[in-house]
């Protein structure tokens, strides 16, 4: 529940830098929320910004070409910190290694031994042996050769080739100038991280490890920007994990020299496949080449972070736990843009139109991206540590013996394998920026009425920023700029397709047009503050009746029982803190009681035993408290739609017996089930139950809900 890391000091940061081209300038810091309020938080610096355009400045466009070509400075990438990438033969050498791995090879003598006992046993082998040997061994030795030919085809088609460094300063400038057309205001990075990662890095380099980078996944943009940041560092850019969908004709050629491995999307039941991604990565983190994957294996199509996939997870923990890798460094990394460019597409998706199969050309021509200015995006560090310690940890609190870190047992190795994952996923979360796009989409969501004026949005801002720092989080930098520019400018980043305003009016009025893509905004920020929004639903069970205060009263004992029911519910859609769910209600209540929205009646004790609205919570129309409810509602409306769908499950009562339903028709019944409800909201609790869909679906089969079948 609420988190205990204290708010940001602001004298405690050394200043912003801004970096143009390789000119460095101190900026001051710091977002100003009004005239009584500092912005602590994080020291910047500007990465990366406009390039020159031959149409606004064809002598600035010329000198920046020229500089790249030539390799001035920076741009030569020769001086990185890390292990020898980018020069010829790297392909041949990585893959070679790979080829010869011993878990490659043992996987490939064991599947030709037992194909051969197949054939054996079928009679195939049967006859008498002839000069070049018994049938069997020439039969088997066929089989290798064979399964090598397939290997070395599917090595081909994964293992990225990073071999020119003419290629990727093209490669940098190409991706600059397109990210920078798109996100006028370019990369922000905080100058402490980056300087931390630089150390780090160093480090490893001497140690030959590798730096696992796992960052939260939004866009496709992610996969560019993060090698961005590396080669501007002057750090090696790492391989990077990438779905095959995504390996089309010019893009695949291109990621694929940047820095990309491909691999399937599902691994299905090929033994042979698996055992190679695991000898590739073996041989990545035993040279020291970094290394970056997406913890929570797609892109997130609804704003906050998915339950993470342990698919690659489990190659990491299996190189380092077997002993083949000594050790590699883990850096949790947060990507966080003012707009997405995908957001449209999400939206379709989730609200049942298939998925289009990726091709370049609608890539770039999503939403005009070359012509857009969709803001910034600002890019997080969490502090690296060493995966090696977290397993020697992890035994110790298993009381195994930290010597040896070998995971035989999968109980054992699963509970691992789970806390690395959401132990990532909370470090993203605690480096994540809120951008000002989630501060406005946050509010404007969580107001009653159809829309909210200029100084009252401002307002709400400013208290919303407020709560964000209390709560340990962290808000964007806008170099002092005032509550108003920085709303305005977040207005424009999200457009007239989003937030709409009303004219003619004494002061502009804005309100919400497209809810559903607004809430891609909104759950950025729900993180910080789920407890409070868990406890403000359960505490509704009796605000919702109405009445005088007590009778809206609830006792400590019923509300711990309605906390826990729904932490129960959602425990697959939010990451909570790992204290427990009684100490973590206390904080909460605390946190609230201090805020003025709750009042806690204690006994002698002082153990909590009723809670109800504080009388300034009321005062002010329960603001505050509705802030909280409105976050999390439409996930309890999605919760309860989902109850309702198992209704288009019931068997007929002509044929009570068990019967098998096809998902998409299943999901189609459970559509019109739920209109007959709510057919006003219908769409927008839909789609929240459709990116749920997969985590519910397993909710229902652990209770015994329900059962699936694959064809």
């Amino acid at each position: 529940m609420p988190s205990t890391k204290p708010a940001e000091n602001p004298t405690s940061f050394a200043p912003d830098l801004e970096i143009v081209g390789d000119k460095v300038r101190i900026q001051p810091t710091g977002f100003t929320a009004g005239a009584k309020v500092e912005d602590g938080g994080i020291t910047e610096r500007r990465l990366v910004q406009q390039m020159g355009r031959f149409r606004q400045n064809p002598f600035e466009f010329l000198r920046e070409i020229s500089l790249f070509v030539s390799g001035t400075g920076w741009r030569a990438y020769d001086d990185f910190v890390g292990q020898p990438i980018f020069y010829s033969g790297f392909t041949e050498k990585v893959k070679s290694e790979v080829l010869h791995h011993p878990l490659l090879q043992g996987k490939i003598a064991e599947l030709a031994e037992l194909r051969t006992k197949v054939e054996e046993k079928d009679g195939l082998l049967n006859g008498p042996s002839n000069n070049n040997g018994d049938k069997s061994l020439r039969r088997k030795n066929e089989i290798i050769a064979n399964l090598r030919e397939v290997v070395d085809t599917m090595i081909d088609n994964m293992i990225c080739k990073m071999e020119s460094k003419t290629f990727i300063r093209g490669a940098y400038y190409l991706c600059t100038q397109l990210l920078t057309r798109a996100y006028h205001q370019g990369i922000h990075v905080s100058s402490e991280e980056v300087l931390r990662l630089r150390a780090v890095a160093k480090e490893a380099a001497e140690k030959k490890k590798s730096i696992i980078f796992l960052p939260c996944h939004k866009s496709h943009v992610d996969y560019v920007s993060l090698q961005i940041i590396c080669y501007r560092l002057g750090i090696a850019l790492p391989v990077v994990v990438a779905g095959d969908n995504l390996n089309i004709p010019l893009l695949g050629p291109f990621l694929q020299h940047a820095g990309a491995m491909w691999i399937r999307r599902s691994f299905g039941n090929d033994p042979l496949y698996h055992t190679l991604v695991q000898a590739y990565v073996d041989t990545l983190l035993s040279n020291g080449y970094n290394f970056e994957c997406f913890v929570e294996g797609g892109r997130s199509r609804t704003g906050k972070l998915l339950p993470p996939k342990y698919g690659i997870l489990s190659f990491l923990l299996d190189s380092v736990s077997s002993g083949r890798v000594d050790d590699a460094i883990i850096c949790p990394v947060s990507t966080q843009y003012d707009k997405v460019i995908e957001t449209e597409s999400y939206i379709s998706e989730l609200l049942g139109q298939p998925k289009q199969k990726e091709n370049l050309k609608d890539f770039l021509s999503s939403s005009s991206v070359l012509s857009l200015k969709l803001g910034r995006v600002d890019v997080r560090f969490h502090e690296p540590w060493s995966l090696k310690q977290f397993i020697t940890e992890q035994l110790t609190r298993l009381n195994k013996n930290p010597s040896s870190i070998s995971l035989v047992d999968p109980a054992e190795r699963g509970r691992i394998l789970r806390t690395l994952g959401y132990r990532v996923l909370s470090q993203i979360n605690d480096v994540s920026v809120i951008m000002p796009t989630a501060l406005v989409g946050t509010v404007l969501l969580t107001l009653r009425g159809r829309g909210v004026g200029k100084a009252e949005l401002v307002r709400r801002v400013d208290w919303l920023c407020e709560r964000v720092r209390a709560k340990g989080g962290r808000v964007a930098h806008f170099y002092r700029a005032a509550t108003e520019h920085v709303v305005d400018r977040a207005l424009e980043d999200l457009g007239p397709k989003l937030v709409g305003e009303v004219g003619g009016l004494a002061e502009p009025t804005f309100y919400a047009v497209d809810r559903f893509q607004l809430s891609f905004y909104r759950n950025m920020t729900i993180h910080l503050f789920i407890t409070e929004a868990l406890v403000s639903a359960a505490m509704y069970t009796r605000v919702k009746q109405g009445g005088g205060p007590a009778n809206q009263r609830i006792s400590y004992d019923e509300l711990l029982s309605q906390v826990s029911f729904l932490s129960q519910i959602f425990r697959g859609e939010f990451i909570f803190p790992p204290e427990g769910l009684t100490t973590n209600l206390e904080k909460t209540l605390h946190g609230l009681e201090r805020d003025n929205v709750i009042k806690v009646t204690r006994n002698s004790t002082n153990v909590p035993t009723v809670i109800e609205l504080s009388d300034q919570e009321r005062q002010c129309g329960r603001e505050n408290y509705d802030f909280y409810c409105f976050l999390v509602w439409p996930f309890i409306e999605a919760c309860w739609l989902g109850a309702v769908s198992l209704l288009g499950l019931t068997p007929p009562l002509s044929n009570p017996q068990t019967f098998w339903v096809d998902l998409k028709k299943a999901q189609d019944n459970a559509q019109l089930v739920s209109n007959a409800y709510t057919p006003h909201l219908l769409q927008w609790f839909w789609a929240l139950l459709t990116a749920s869909r997969h985590s519910w679906a397993k909710r229902f089969i652990t209770k015994e809900i329900y059962r699936t079948s694959k064809p």
